[in-house]
C-alpha cells in the first residue's frame, strides 16, 4: 500500500475464515490455514471467523450437523496451529454487527454488479440454478463477505485466485463508502489488498477438486495407515503400466479436451512431492522421466513424508479433542473480542451516516 491511500492510515490486519463442514483436510491445510499460521507467526493481526451465515446461502435446509462442524473444524484450526493468543477465532453469527453493516452495503452495490462475480455464476451452474431459484441471501453472499472484511477494517485478505473478485469488490464497496460519506472525515475503511496464497489449490487422490463429499482427501486427523491406503489409489500417469516406463509427472499440454484442459493433467503423487517433499521433488521427476522410479516404491515414500507431516497437527488434535470445554472458551473468548472491534467500527459508520442519535429530544 503506498503512504497515500487511506489504508495507509490503518493497522496491517487480516480477516479469513471458512464455512464450516467439519473437519479439514489437506487442501483446506494448504489453501488456507497454513498461510494463517504463517501470517501469525510474523507478527499480522489475525482474525479468523467461522462463516455459518454463509454455510446457509447455499446450504439453509439443513443444518442439524451445524454446530458439531463447527466444533471439528475449530479443532482442526487449532490442531492446525492458530493460537487463540495471537488470532481472534469467532464465529460470525455470534457478532451481530456483521448483518447490520451487509444492509447498509446492500445500498451501494447494484444487483448487475454482483451477478457479474466469477464464483457466482460457477455457483448457479454448479447448483443448477436460474433467476427463479437463486435466493436473495445467495445473491448478496459477496457483500457480507465485504462486510465481514470490513468490520475488522481489514487490509489484507488470505485468499486464492478464485476468491480475487469478492476482494475487489470489498475494495470497490470501501472506496465508495469513503467516497461518500467521509469527505470531511478520516475514512471509515481501508481498501483491502488479497493476499494470495503461493499453493493456492491441492488436487484430490482422484486428480480431480478435493472434496469430502467425492471421497478423494487425506483428512488432517487421518492416522498413518489411511494415509498410505489413500495414497496407493491416488492417480498416476496412465501411461506408465510397467515399472520402469517412463513417466509424465508434469502436466502433458499436447493432447487437450475439448474446453483447452489437458487429458493428462499431472500425476497427483508428484504434485504431492512439489509441496510437502520440494527438497527432493526435482530427483523424483527426473527418476520418473527416465523410467528409474516406479509408482509404487515412490507413493510408500510420499505416504511417509505426509504421515510425518501430519504428525504434529494430529497430536495436537488429540489434545483439543480431548477437552471440549477448552475448545468452547477459545471460541468464547474470540467471540468476545472480535464483538468489541466490530462495536468500535460501526461507533465511526453510524456517525459517518448520520445514523448516530444524540441526546433525546423531549417534548
Amino acid at each position: 500500500m503506498s503512504a497515500g491511500t487511506p489504508s495507509a492510515a490503518f493497522s496491517r490486519r487480516i480477516l479469513s475464515g471458512m464455512r464450516p463442514t467439519g473437519r479439514l483436510h489437506l487442501g483446506n491445510y494448504v489453501g488456507a490455514l497454513e498461510n494463517w499460521v504463517r501470517l501469525q507467526d510474523e507478527g499480522w493481526t489475525n482474525f479468523h471467523m467461522v462463516a455459518d451465515w454463509h454455510m446457509l446461502t447455499t446450504g439453509y435446509e439443513d443444518t442439524a450437523h451445524l454446530q458439531s462442524d463447527i466444533d471439528d473444524m475449530v479443532v482442526d484450526w487449532l490442531a492446525a496451529g492458530l493460537d487463540p493468543e495471537r488470532s481472534v477465532i469467532f464465529v460470525q453469527s455470534e457478532v451481530k454487527e456483521h448483518a447490520e453493516l451487509h444492509l447498509l452495503f446492500s445500498m451501494l452495490v447494484s444487483k448487475a454488479r454482483l451477478e457479474r462475480i466469477p464464483t457466482l455464476k460457477e455457483q448457479i451452474r454448479d447448483l443448477y440454478l436460474d433467476e427463479d431459484t437463486i435466493s436473495y441471501g445467495h445473491l448478496g453472499y459477496s457483500v457480507l463477505q465485504a462486510a465481514d472484511i470490513l468490520l475488522y477494517q481489514a487490509t489484507h485478505v488470505p485468499v486464492g485466485e478464485d476468491q480475487v473478485p469478492h476482494v475487489e469488490l470489498t475494495r470497490e464497496i470501501a472506496r465508495r463508502f469513503n467516497y461518500v460519506y467521509c469527505r470531511d472525515r478520516s475514512p471509515v475503511f481501508p481498501e483491502p489488498e488479497a493476499l494470495l496464497t503461493t499453493f493456492a489449490r491441492l488436487r484430490g487422490i482422484d486428480g480431480g477438486r478435493m472434496s469430502k463429499s467425492v471421497g478423494n482427501t487425506i483428512m488432517l486427523a487421518d492416522p498413518p495407515e489411511a494415509i498410505a491406503a489413500k495414497v496407493k489409489q491416488a492417480y498416476t500417469d496412465p501411461k506408465k503400466i510397467r515399472a520402469n516406463d517412463p513417466g509424465r509427472p508434469e502436466p502433458d499440454f499436447r493432447e487437450l479436451d475439448e474446453e483447452g484442459r489437458p487429458l493428462h493433467a499431472g500425476c497427483v503423487v508428484f504434485e504431492y512431492h512439489r509441496k510437502f517433499n520440494p527438497r527432493s521433488a526435482d530427483e523424483v521427476g527426473r527418476l520418473c522421466r527416465s523410467g528409474e522410479l516406479a509408482c509404487v516404491p515412490d507413493k510408500r515414500n510420499l505416504a511417509a513424508i505426509l504421515a510425518d507431516t501430519l504428525a504434529p497437527i494430529r497430536e495436537r488434535r488429540e489434545r483439543w479433542a480431548k477437552d471440549p470445554d477448552a475448545v468452547r472458551d477459545v471460541v468464547a473468548d474470540g467471540n468476545r473480542r472480535a464483538r468489541a472491534v466490530a462495536a468500535g467500527t460501526m461507533e465511526q459508520v453510524r456517525a459517518a451516516m448520520g445514523l448516530k442519535r444524540g441526546a433525546e429530544v423531549r417534548s
